[in-house]
């Protein structure tokens, strides 16, 4: 049973947003109870991000109204909502990679004196106790750049507590981050709500709901559908309201038959930049067959991205070998690479995966344009349109029209694009780096389904997750990683959750995030 409406701190009413050929949002309510965890749950595209980015200020709603201490708010901007005590963690980074740690932290509220020269210095010490919250070692003067995606969400985390809101938006916080880390970061919200902050908490980590949750509300196809007390339900109750079916699925991939080795890598070394500091690949040796699914499993800093960025070729100084088709791609560009059949869906497709000012048909067709020139080395529009059409089709890519553009589209659906992006460069190979990070339940069954068709069509697919339920159901085989190296290959029947974790914690140490 809800709580009085006199713990409601912000109610919004009748909420509706449209945009050209979308309703995204159709007169949602949305109670936020004060010193709570009101978890807000969905399917990619049911409407949470628009909905938190109109608490947030970042757009504003078509028609409705939000009500704040029983007073009517209008925030124009996400400054005027942090001026009311709204603050927001946004699903997608919102860092500048050219600047460090402790100026990302304190953009638009630089400490000053006399409101002129920056106190680097004094921000510098506030953002050292801001991670040591969090119980993170990077140093505040690390570029942003040169940090991995995890810690760019750390400095993201730390970014809004910094600030002094009564209202804290959390839009995915944990989709980069390591067990231990998602520990952390709870222990801080229940601190938050411990000192009366309301959290909105928006996740597609279902366990993590049921754990952190006080208060649930599912939105599906910009409709408010349900809301309760947390205590009240269970994970089949939030799937059959998220979805309408069960998911379980999701965790069967079909039997096939794999077929030879594709692909072989022999002692991949990669040495990190500075000098006493442990190699980021060290000997590494695996093989993947033609319609195998390979899973990497390993803690934050294990290698696992690493390990692709030199599969793809963008670290030509790494040693060792690899073939592929029994062919060495040694010393091959990323272009010849993509020629000849490897492809990478990288782990951050906002910043690596996708140009946000291009269409989703642009976006789609940008490593294969080659494949479009005509005699006169013209673009053909029609072929282009052809091909765009069909993987649209075949993905299941929600979009009214492939010229919209592609930061129109759910983050399931973006995850799509890169997915179609990398199909029309015809691949042998596919790296698939957390292919579900960020998107819901239903939009990683699909993704799982097309990880299956493509193994069946003979395609080598090696992904890598942070999930332990998924690569222990989706993969045929899973190689785990720490500090570099390969410590342990399991076949499915043999892997289990314990095994997996102590494997991936051998010789594993907390090292500072320097880059």
């Amino acid at each position: 049973m809800a709580l009085p409406v006199s713990d409601i701190i912000l109610r919004a009413e009748k909420i509706t947003k449209v945009y050209p050929g979308t309703v995204a949002l159709d007169e949602v309510d949305f109670n936020i109870y004060r010193g709570k965890v009101n978890v807000l749950v969905g399917e990619n595209g049911a409407g949470k991000s628009t909905l938190m980015k109109i608490l947030a200020g970042v757009e504003q709603a078509t028609s409705g109204k939000l009500l704040l201490e029983g007073r009517e708010i209008r925030p124009q901007n996400p400054r005027e909502a942090e001026m009311l005590g709204i603050g927001i963690i946004y699903q997608e980074l919102n860092l500048f990679p050219n600047l460090n740690v402790a100026e990302n932290i304190f953009t638009a509220h630089e400490q000053t004196r006399g409101g002129v020269v920056i106190k680097h210095g004094e921000q510098e010490k506030r953002t050292s106790e801001l991670l040591a919250r969090l119980e993170q070692p990077i140093n505040p003067k690390t570029l942003v750049a040169n940090l991995r995606i995890g810690h760019q969400q750390i400095v993201e985390i730390a970014k809004v507590l910094a600030l002094d809101v009564q209202i804290l938006i959390m839009d995915e916080p944990t989709s980069a981050l390591s067990n231990a880390e998602v520990d952390i970061l709870f222990r801080v919200i229940n601190e938050l709500k411990a000192q009366g902050v309301s959290i909105v908490y928006i996740s597609h980590k279902l366990d993590e709901l049921l754990h952190i949750g006080d208060f649930i509300t599912v939105l599906r196809d910009g409709n408010r559908v349900a809301e309760a007390p947390m205590e009240k339900v269970d994970l089949t109750w939030i799937v059959e309201h998220m979805v309408g079916h069960d998911t379980h699925a999701v965790y069967t991939p079909a039997a096939r038959d794999i077929g030879k080795e594709i692909l072989r890598v022999e002692n991949l070394s990669l040495q990190r930049a500075g000098k006493g500091r442990n190699a980021l690949l060290d000997n590494v040796s695996f093989s993947l067959h033609g319609g195998e699914i390979l899973g990497i499993y390993g803690l934050m800093g294990a290698g696992r991205t690493e390990l692709f960025e030199t599969l793809i070729g963008l670290h030509p100084q790494a040693t060792g070998n690899i073939w592929l088709d029994d062919i060495s791609i040694k010393g091959r560009s990323i272009s010849e690479r993509i020629q000849q059949g490897v492809m990478l869906i990288p782990e951050d497709r906002q910043r690596e995966g996708l140009v946000q000012s291009l269409s989703v048909s642009n976006n789609m067709v940008l490593a294969s344009l080659r494949n479009y020139l005509s005699r006169f080395r013209y673009l053909s529009s029609s072929k282009e349109r052809e091909n765009v059409k069909r993987l649209v089709e075949e993905l299941s890519i929600k979009v009214s029209n492939p010229q919209n553009l592609i930061s129109s589209l759910s983050g399931g659906n973006q995850q799509k694009v890169v997915v179609g992006k990398a199909l029309l460069t015809s691949p042998k190979v596919l790296l698939m780096d957390e292919p579900t990070r960020g998107i819901d339940v239903g939009a990683k069954e699909e993704i799982f389904n097309i990880m299956t068709e493509l193994a069946q069509r003979g395609l080598g697919v090696l992904f890598v997750s942070t999930e332990l339920k998924e690569v222990m159901a989706m993969a045929d085989r899973i190689l785990v990683m720490a500090r570099g190296r390969i410590t342990a290959e399991y076949l499915r029947a043999e892997a289990t959750q314990q095994a997996l974790v102590e494997a991936s914690a051998i010789g594993h140490e907390t090292q500072p995030a320097n880059g």
